[in-house]
């Protein structure tokens, strides 16, 4: 009984318990699933992990090789900048040498150094289309070896990245194929060399002339300064005036020089000197014929004063008039005047024949019955007066003495009313031949200033291949081996081939300033520190030139200003000045704006926006397969391998040499020659044709090797 009773609490106890489950829920069985599926997710998140990072690290390659793929691009680019900075700087020179020897050609003293700077601007504008062919032909052989260079740049940077698991890269310039490399002609510089060359001679002698006249003008300006106050303290009206008739302050300035003075200086120095001479006049002693003298000379001061109040002075910067009245040295010249018929002399008939005064208070005047002129007298029948002694020549010798002799303010007076008559003949004569000239020049200025606003008809441009970009494709030439998460979770011990696509375009850097000038520079320093005259000249005007690329007008002009500065540009015409000016103000019109000068450089870009900017039936067969393999994954092998098919080593031109000079501009008159050289790097030497043919074998290969069912995705 009791043993039935325990047989039913087991049988009871083991219905509540099952071996796959207990109360809490755990069993040993359901443990070892667990146990299972988390070692299979944990070996295959590894796997996962390990196919990722070596399908990054062949991305990282496939990045590196396309940005070391382009930097042959951006130093030839640098190339094309220095040459279109010395074919821009040697145009802009010559342009320069033709506008300061049009300038120098007003200048008489300076048209000889007129001539050999129009001579230096043709000789310099050949010496720039002979580089411009030679730099260009340059440029276009290098830009042919650019798709070798970018491949060999981006195999090398592959090769280098292996670290035991060989990589092979394929880079490919977008476009291919770069535009043709010339620079143009101008047939407005054409017309500049062919005006300049047939007027030059015209324009020299047209000069010559109206500096000869320009002259004349000067000298009796100076003439006329020197003798009103500019030969002080010798005798001249300014000391005159001062002398006899204690004239001081304004109405006696004096000017230190010719360039303050003007004609109307004298005209009022010679009309205060009059009214106080007028106002002041004494006889010196009580005789009869002394008071008769002061008496004739009141009468011509008075005279003068009224024959000032009528003259002129009016000049401006284009024209000249004057008026100075000439008074009488001798009886002769007094009879031309109004002194000689004005009837102001007394005249008294007390006896047989009439007696004429020299003025009212002559003690023998007594009762005046008349009044008669010197004239009168001349042609008549009188009797001297014996208190005056009055005679027609006792009148004509008031001014005698002191316009004859230094001493006499009406000297001097005389001297300056000539200068301004020679002065005003002068500056006509003048006028029309400085217009002539003045002509000449600006017809000429204005074919150097059209020209140099052409300067941009010579300018070299490159669109070379990878302008758009560059696109390169990278596989790996070596196998992963098992790591330690080998086991049955993860049964593929190795990975098969890799591949990559990564693109590169190039973008302006900022970060860095710009030195596309600064080798040519460099080389210029010093080279003709020790040069004078035109090729002096000429290294000067080219530095400003080659600033001028980077600065635009401002640097044009300082050239300019460097090679005028050379010139002496002072002469009487004022021709020098007047060119140089206005060859100032027209270089503001020229517009010339600066070059880009940034350096550039490769940075990552999307494959698809390389290949739409690049075009052509490449980078539109490629667009299509990345499509096709976007949509369909497994088939991504298969359009690499149609991509592969279409790559070509055929055209790839190789480079013997590692400098190669481009071209070297030489400076006519001057000796300086400077190179343009490109050095490519050294992984272009020895191997580099062996690193591309490699890579284009290894992606012949490797995609063309049999795919599998088994994928990772």
């Amino acid at each position: 009984m009791a043993r039935a009773s325990m047989e039913r609490q087991v049988n009871g106890a083991m219905k509540g318990k099952s071996i796959f489950r207990d109360e809490e829920g755990s069993t040993t069985a359901g443990m070892a699933v667990a146990l299972l599926v988390t070692l299979s997710l944990l070996f295959s998140a590894a796997q996962v992990y390990r196919i990722h990072a070596a399908g990054a690290e062949v991305q990282e390659v496939a990045d590196a090789a396309a940005c070391a793929a382009l930097n042959p691009v951006a130093e030839f680019m640098v190339a094309v900048r220095v040459a279109d900075a010395a074919v821009l700087s040697l145009t802009l020179l010559g342009d320069i040498a033709y506008a300061a020897g049009v300038v120098a050609l007003c200048v008489p003293p300076a048209a000889e150094l007129g001539s050999q700077l129009v001579s230096a601007g043709q000789k310099v504008l050949k010496a720039r289309d002979a580089f411009s062919r030679k730099a260009c032909e340059g440029l276009e052989a290098l830009q042919r070896a650019l798709p070798f260079l970018a491949a060999a740049n981006g195999a090398a940077v592959a090769a280098a990245n292996g670290e035991g698991n060989g990589y092979a890269a394929v880079a490919l310039l977008l476009p291919g194929k770069g535009s043709s490399i010339a620079s143009g002609t101008s047939a407005v510089e054409e017309s500049m060399e062919e005006a300049v060359e047939a007027g030059k001679g015209e324009l020299a002698e047209a000069a010559s002339r109206a500096e000869e006249a320009a002259r004349a003008v000067e000298e009796a300006r100076a003439r006329g300064f020197a003798r009103d106050c500019g030969d002080n303290p010798s005798y001249c009206m300014y000391e005159r005036a001062g002398r006899l008739a204690g004239l001081s302050g304004a109405d006696n300035p004096l000017f230190a020089s010719v360039d303050s003075w003007s004609f109307s200086v004298p005209l009022e120095r010679a009309r205060a000197y009059y009214r106080e001479r007028l106002l002041s006049e004494r006889p010196a002693s009580d005789s009869a014929e002394e008071q008769a003298r002061s008496a004739l000379r009141k009468r011509f001061y008075a005279y003068a004063i009224s024959e000032l109040r009528e003259a002129f002075v009016h000049e401006t910067a284009d024209s000249f008039s004057a008026s100075f009245p000439r008074f009488p040295r001798n009886t002769e010249q007094m009879r031309a005047t109004r002194l000689y018929t004005e009837p102001v002399y007394p005249v008294t008939v007390d006896g047989e024949l009439p007696v004429m005064h020299a003025w009212d208070g002559c003690p023998e005047a007594g009762l005046v019955d008349y009044y008669g002129s010197a004239e009168e007298w001349e042609s008549g029948s009188f009797e001297t007066c014996p208190a005056c002694k009055f005679t027609a020549s006792a009148l004509g010798s008031v001014a005698s003495a002191s316009t004859s002799i230094d001493n006499g303010f009406e000297y001097h007076y005389d001297a300056v009313a000539q200068a301004a008559a020679d002065y005003q003949k002068a500056r006509a004569d003048a006028e029309p031949l400085s217009r002539a000239a003045k002509g000449n020049a600006e017809g000429l200025l204005d074919e150097v200033l059209a020209a140099l606003g052409d300067a941009g008809a010579f300018r070299i441009k490159a669109d070379p291949p990878g302008a758009a970009g560059c696109i390169a494709f990278v596989v790996s030439t070596g196998t992963s081996e098992p790591t330690a998460f080998e086991s049955a979770f993860a049964p593929s011990g190795t990975l098969g081939a890799r591949a990559a696509v990564s693109a590169a375009t190039l973008i302006r850097d900022e970060s860095e300033e710009a030195s596309v000038i600064g080798d040519l520079l460099d080389d210029l320093s010093g080279s003709g520190s020790a040069l004078s005259g035109v090729g002096g000249l000429v290294l000067d005007g080219w530095a400003g030139a080659l600033e001028a690329y980077s600065s635009g007008t401002e640097g044009l002009e300082n050239g300019v200003a460097a090679v005028l500065s050379g010139i002496p540009l002072a002469g009487s015409t004022g021709l020098g000045e007047w060119a140089a000016n206005g060859l100032r103000e027209g270089l503001e019109a020229v517009g010339l704006e600066p070059a880009d000068t940034a350096p550039i450089k490769p940075v990552l870009a999307a494959t698809e926006a390389v290949a739409r900017a690049g075009g052509g039936d490449w980078s539109a067969r490629y667009l299509s397969l990345r499509e096709q393999a976007l949509a369909r994954p497994e088939a991504s092998s298969d359009a690499l391998g149609l991509l592969a098919e279409r790559v070509s080593d055929e055209a790839y031109q190789r480079l013997a040499s590692l400098e190669i000079t481009l071209a070297v501009v030489e400076i006519p008159l001057t000796g300086v020659s400077v190179p343009l050289t490109v050095t490519l790097p050294a992984t272009l030497a020895e191997g580099a044709t062996g690193l591309v043919d490699g890579a284009f074998a290894a992606l012949r290969n490797i995609v063309g090797a049999p795919t599998y069912l088994e994928r990772w995705e």
